[in-house]
């Protein structure tokens, strides 16, 4: 019998495994993926999300392996350019997430949690209470060689992505109808004029985020509408295109040669109805997915495993009926400010009149922008 299941082995699934694991919870840890896997991201991990890494004690193989990030590079319309440097003390690092992922599933491993992969889960295992009708989670729908099979357990957490097949089965998750962005990423050689400095270039309807890596890669991925991303059978020329028509980034791409097929991924914007359903609780983009644009998402997934793993263990110590309740509003309390402030970052691309007044501002007054990247990259952590 297990103690805890957890669905998706991406960050939040396995930083949540290991926290249990180290508690003593019996934990299986279940993906569909056989890993190391790739898997789309801007490859960036912020001052603040580093912090969280090392106070959880998983950070040993992304401190040695990662490439420091100093500060981030901030272009926009009108030849806004912006180097934001961190504060003393601060930086973040930059790892190809197939390597991150893999880094995080060892230490889980490593801490007692079982892992099957290969496994495909198609749905919660819902049962009446005894005591009324509503329903509750016991355990996870998998699928294998004989067919369905029902895996058993009083605490599920959902941390299986964006298209979460348990939290839309439940019918918890939708896509909301704004905004509807979606991404194609990929690595690049030879890029010139790279340095420790991620980069935002900012542009009408769309961004583009550039991170340098180990070995001397780049990662590029465009954020644009459904219609310039979504609709096109051709996701490379889509990227190559896009960078071609960049005043700021197509000559440092002339020479660049772009390894393997990029990797597209949308609609990207998740919402999900809180509370969710007792027995089950929710981690990661299975929780709620936003635009990468701050580069806040892998701190959401970090901070809300901790907060998951934190839920569960109430669960399994005192029988909590209420934990996916309690865990609903301690995410509100450690998250909302940083979404108000990704709300407003985001917008300033949706429309040609807002993000010319802000290129306008940072052109009159560049320490404002230096300061939201220092806020972006949480340097008060």
């Amino acid at each position: 019998m297990w103690d805890v299941l957890i669905a998706g082995a991406g960050p939040a699934g396995s930083i949540a495994a290991t926290l249990l694991a180290r508690a003593g919870a019996r934990v299986l840890l279940l993906d569909r993926a056989r890993f190391p896997r790739d898997k789309l991201c801007g490859d960036s991990l912020n001052p603040g999300t580093l912090a969280l890494l090392r106070r959880l004690n998983v950070s040993a193989w992304i401190d040695t392996h990662g490439m420091p990030i100093d500060g981030m590079l901030v272009t926009g319309p009108g030849k806004v350019r912006v180097e934001g440097r961190y504060p003393a003390g601060f930086s973040g690092r930059s790892v190809a997430r197939r390597d991150l992922d893999y880094a995080l599933l060892t230490e889980a491993v490593r801490a007692g949690a079982q892992f099957d992969d290969g496994v495909t889960v198609r749905r919660a295992h819902v049962q009446p209470k005894t005591d009324g009708p509503v329903a509750c989670v016991r355990g996870l729908v998998v699928s294998s060689y004989k067919g369905d099979v029902t895996i058993a357990a009083p605490v599920v957490i959902a941390a299986d992505g964006r298209r979460s097949p348990v939290a839309f089965g439940l019918g918890l998750a939708r896509h909301p109808l704004r905004p509807r962005r979606w991404a194609v990423g990929g690595y690049f050689e030879g890029v010139s004029g790279m340095s420790t400095l991620g980069e935002m270039h900012i542009r009408v309807g769309a961004y583009i985020g550039v991170a340098p890596l180990d070995g001397g890669l780049t990662n590029a991925c465009l954020v644009a509408p459904a219609s310039t991303i979504g609709q096109s059978r051709d996701p490379e020329a889509v990227l190559l295109g896009a960078i071609r028509r960049d005043a700021v980034l197509r000559d440092r791409f002339t020479r660049a040669r772009l390894i393997g097929r990029p990797t597209v991924l949308g609609p990207l914007a998740v919402e999900v109805e809180t509370p969710s359903v007792a027995g089950l609780l929710l981690a990661g983009d299975a929780a709620g997915f936003i635009d990468p644009m701050t580069g806040d998402g892998m701190r959401f997934a970090v901070r809300g495993a901790e907060l998951a793993a934190e839920a569960a263990l109430e669960i399994l110590a005192t029988g909590q009926p209420d934990a996916h309740v309690l865990l609903a509003r301690r995410r509100q309390k450690a998250f909302a400010w940083k979404w108000r402030f990704n709300r407003v970052l985001r917008s300033l691309v949706d429309t040609p009149a807002a993000i010319g007044a802000a290129a306008c501002g940072a052109a009159i007054a560049p320490s404002v922008l230096r300061s939201v990247i220092r806020t972006a990259g949480d340097c008060q952590c």
